[in-house]
C-alpha cells in the first residue's frame, strides 16, 4: 500500500511540474509561425503538412477524456498545450495509403504519434494517455456515412476526395473501459477561411444519455 501510495504522489508532483512548465511556454510554440487557411492543393488526398490545433475554434474536449478515464491531472496538464500536427501522407509499395501524424506539444515536447493506413484492419496500440485501444481506418464516400453530425458541413473538395474514417474504441478487456470514438476528417469553410477539421462522434457505457458530437480545428503553417 505504502509503495503505491508513494508511486501515485510521485506521479501528482510531476504533473504538477509539468503543469508549471507548460503555464510559462502557453501558446508560444507557434507565436512566430505562418497561420493561414489550408490551400486547395491539401485535401483529404494529400493532408502532409504542419498544422496547429486551433484551441478557440474547436470544442472542449476535457468530458470526452474524463470519460476515457484520463485523470484530472493528465487532463490540466492537455488542456494547456498546444497541439502540433506534422502529417505525411503517402502511398506505400503495396499500394496502401498512409497517414503518419507526428505530434509535438508546446514548448516541442514529442507527444504520441498517430500512424493511420487507410484499409479497415483493426490495429491494437497502447497508448500513453488513453491505455490500450483498437482503431481502423478508411477512405469513404460521405453519402455512406450513417450519422448526419459526421456526413455534414464538408467542402465540395471533401466530397469530390471522401473522407477518411477513423474509428477507435477501448479494449475493455484490459482498460476496464467501454467506449467509441468515431471521426470523420476533411475540410470546412469557417469564418471564410478555409481549414482542415475533424467531426467526432464520442458514446460510452458511462454516458447513458446519448453520443457527445465535437469539432477539431487546424490552423495550416506549411510545409513540412
Amino acid at each position: 500500500m505504502g509503495a503505491v501510495l508513494g508511486s501515485g504522489i510521485g506521479e501528482i508532483l510531476k504533473l504538477r511540474n509539468l503543469i508549471s512548465a507548460v503555464e510559462s511556454l502557453r501558446d508560444s510554440s507557434h507565436l512566430f509561425l505562418p497561420i493561414m487557411a489550408s490551400p486547395p492543393e491539401v485535401t483529404t488526398k494529400n493532408l502532409s503538412g504542419k498544422f496547429i490545433m486551433n484551441k478557440t475554434l474547436s470544442d472542449d474536449g476535457d468530458d470526452i477524456l474524463k470519460l476515457q478515464g484520463v485523470s484530472w491531472f493528465k487532463r490540466r496538464a492537455i488542456s494547456m498545450f498546444t497541439l502540433t500536427l506534422v502529417v505525411k501522407h503517402y502511398t506505400d509499395e503495396a499500394g496502401l495509403e498512409h497517414i503518419d501524424i507526428a505530434q509535438t506539444l508546446s514548448g516541442g515536447i514529442p507527444g504520441t504519434n498517430e500512424d493511420r493506413i487507410l484499409d479497415w484492419e483493426e490495429r491494437s496500440d497502447n497508448d500513453d494517455v488513453f491505455g490500450v485501444v483498437i482503431g481502423q481506418s478508411k477512405r469513404i464516400e460521405l453519402e455512406e456515412v450513417e450519422d448526419e453530425f459526421l456526413k455534414s458541413g464538408w467542402t465540395e473538395d471533401t466530397v469530390e476526395d471522401r473522407t477518411v474514417l477513423v474509428i477507435e474504441r477501448s479494449d475493455t478487456s484490459k482498460s476496464g473501459k467501454e467506449w467509441k470514438a468515431e471521426q470523420t476528417w476533411g475540410f470546412e469553410i469557417l469564418n471564410g477561411e478555409r481549414r482542415h477539421a475533424r467531426h467526432i462522434k464520442f458514446t460510452s457505457s458511462d454516458k447513458k444519455d446519448g453520443p457527445l458530437f465535437k469539432h477539431l480545428y487546424y490552423d495550416y503553417v506549411g510545409t513540412n
